[in-house]
Parts: structure tokens; C-alpha cells; sequence
């Protein structure tokens, strides 16, 4: 019950979020320029910008605009590498291609229609502190007459600013969790339902 709750709250301050391939890119706002030298702007300026989308009510116009803030603003291909971290040495590059392939699908498919149950909720950020090679943003999602949420953003600085590389939220650590998951299905099932299932989701 916990994870569940946990990826609930996570999917309202995730933002790691992409469309659907080859939806239209015309159908998005123009998007606030996102502070990415600070790493508490960064967090600060991206969370505004995806809350503003959520608020205009049009989930086409914002899983456009959440494919973007994914590919411009979130470390895709290391946390995707992360998460499938114990079958690097067994998968083809076929499978390895497949599955970079279908990781967007699977996120917006996962979390992109619970993100409207927070349209009306904000974020602050309350501290940052240096974590390994990166920094710890630490932040309150506050969702009107919810307890406010503690969610925890990795960041890292990468040649053209910071980039999400990781999200805790409520204690739940998102790369084990997930990474938990899909472990689960290839042991099962083996590496092709894993991808076939992210496939799905789109």
C-alpha cells in the first residue's frame, strides 16, 4: 500500500513524463524558460512549468509538453540503463534498443493520467544538499487539503545545465522500485514480456 500511495504522490511530482510518438508538438503552450545553471532554480522553474501545463486542462497540449521537459531536462538514457542494470550482460542489442525505445511509452502511459489529480498543487523547494557526484533538491509538494508531500530530486550537472537523474518521494527511492519491477517480470517472463508490457502502456 505504501509503494502504491507513494507512486500515486510520484506521478504528480515526477515530471518524467513524454507523449506519445508522433503526437504533434504544435499542440503544446510555449514553454518558461527553466533556469538549468541553479540546481534549486532548476527544480523550482521546472515544477512551475509543468504544474502551469497541468492547469490549462488539456492533456493532449500537456504530454506534448512533457515529452519535451523529458528530453531536454531529465538524464532518459541513465536512468532507463539503471533500471534494467542486473540483465545489461544477458539482453542483445536488439533488446537493449527495444527497450530504450519503448521507456518513454511506458512512463506517460504510467503516470501521465494521474498527474490531473494534482493540477491544483504547487511545489517548494526547501534545501539542497551535495549527494555523491550530484546534488539533493529537497522539496514539498503541497496538494490543497492533502498533507504536503516530501519528494527528494536527484540532479547532476551535465554539459548544457543539471539534469533529473533520480526522484524520492515519501521515502520510496524511484530507481530501486522501479528497477524492483521490472526484475520481477523478466524473471518471470524473460526480457521480451518486459518490453512488450512498456509497449502497452502507450
Amino acid at each position: 500500500m505504501r509503494r502504491i500511495f507513494a507512486r500515486n504522490v510520484l506521478s504528480a511530482v515526477a515530471l518524467s513524463l513524454t507523449a506519445p510518438f508522433g503526437l504533434p508538438l504544435t499542440a503544446t503552450p510555449a514553454m518558461a524558460a527553466i533556469n538549468n545553471q541553479d540546481p534549486a532554480q532548476f527544480i523550482d522553474t521546472l515544477a512551475d512549468e509543468g504544474f502551469g501545463v497541468l492547469r490549462t486542462g488539456n492533456r493532449a497540449a500537456a504530454r506534448a509538453q512533457f515529452r519535451t521537459l523529458l528530453a531536454q531536462h531529465f538524464a532518459v538514457d541513465s536512468i532507463g540503463d539503471r533500471l534494467i542494470r542486473r540483465w545489461s550482460g544477458t539482453i542483445t542489442p536488439a533488446q537493449r534498443a527495444a527497450y530504450k525505445q519503448a521507456f518513454p511509452t511506458f512512463i506517460i502511459g504510467t503516470y501521465a493520467d494521474r498527474l490531473f489529480d494534482y493540477s491544483k498543487a504547487d511545489l517548494k523547494v526547501v534545501r539542497t544538499m551535495p549527494a555523491g557526484g550530484g546534488i539533493d533538491v529537497f522539496t514539498q509538494v503541497v496538494n490543497p487539503g492533502a498533507t504536503p508531500i516530501t519528494a527528494i530530486w536527484s540532479v547532476q550537472k551535465a554539459a548544457d545545465g543539471y539534469k533529473v537523474t533520480n526522484l524520492k518521494v515519501s521515502g520510496i527511492n524511484l530507481a530501486i522500485s522501479q528497477a524492483a519491477d521490472f526484475d520481477a517480470i523478466v524473471q518471470r517472463k524473460g526480457f521480451d514480456a518486459l518490453v512488450q508490457m512498456m509497449k502497452s502502456r502507450g
